[in-house]
């Protein structure tokens, strides 16, 4: 089946990275502590590919041409670091310092660098690309999602359970090299690995709009 970026809140796209590309980032990627690691537009590699013209260009059409990759996250799942992850949104920014802003918040940390939650209008005009390093299913964690669920704005728990019973869940299965298009507000989850297959994934979130006044992008590309 395929999905519509706007009105389903993702669309897989085949072969986002080919072959010499994965490699490539995988070995610049490195093993990462634990289950993954942040701060990855550092990175000249993970740079030069999220702005590659197949990537941007994906990005571009959705969010215009100001586009720009403003976080880079690298998970790994496997069985020496393995878990589950609930049903959520992704609703919080990585920024250089707490900035008290009318619609931002509440603040917190995450390996000591300041998150801040931000208003469901501002999520609205982002975008994460997500690549698949490894093939990827149910057996190895691969992302479920509830279609449509990301044009309800921020949810609050009895929203999220309702829409769980009402909307059947999608299994974002994958081949290495794959990518995923999805909105941060979407509604998705993964299950814990239950066989012994690697699940890496570089996870990249795009604004077009700069911040409000006084807040800054915790990674500057």
């Amino acid at each position: 089946m395929t999905h519509d970026l706007e009105v389903d809140g993702f669309v897989k796209v085949r072969g986002l990275a080919g072959e010499s590309e994965r490699q490539t980032l995988l070995a610049a990627l490195g093993e990462p502590k634990g289950a993954g690691s942040r701060g990855l537009l550092a990175v000249p590699e993970v740079y030069a590919w999220a702005v590659s013209a197949a990537v941007l260009s994906r990005v571009t059409t959705h969010l215009g041409p100001q586009a720009r990759p403003v976080r880079a996250i690298f998970f790994d799942k496997s069985p020496a670091a393995n878990w589950l992850v609930p049903w959520h949104q992704d609703v919080t920014l990585a920024v250089q310092g707490p900035v008290e802003t009318p619609g931002f918040g509440p603040w917190s940390r995450k390996d000591g660098i300041p998150h801040v939650q931000a208003p469901a209008e501002w999520l609205a005009r982002m975008l994460t690309v997500r690549l698949h390093l490894d093939a990827c299913d149910a057996s190895n964690g691969a992302l479920r999602v509830i279609p449509g669920s990301h044009r309800y704005g921020r949810l609050a728990a009895d929203r999220i359970s309702a829409l769980k019973t009402a909307t059947p869940e999608v299994l974002c299965e994958a081949a290495a090299g794959d990518g995923l298009l999805m909105r941060p507000l979407l509604l998705h989850a993964s299950s814990k690995s239950i066989g012994d297959r690697r699940r890496r994934i570089l996870h990249i979130e795009y604004c077009s709009d700069p911040l409000p006044a006084g807040m800054a992008w915790h990674e500057v590309a």
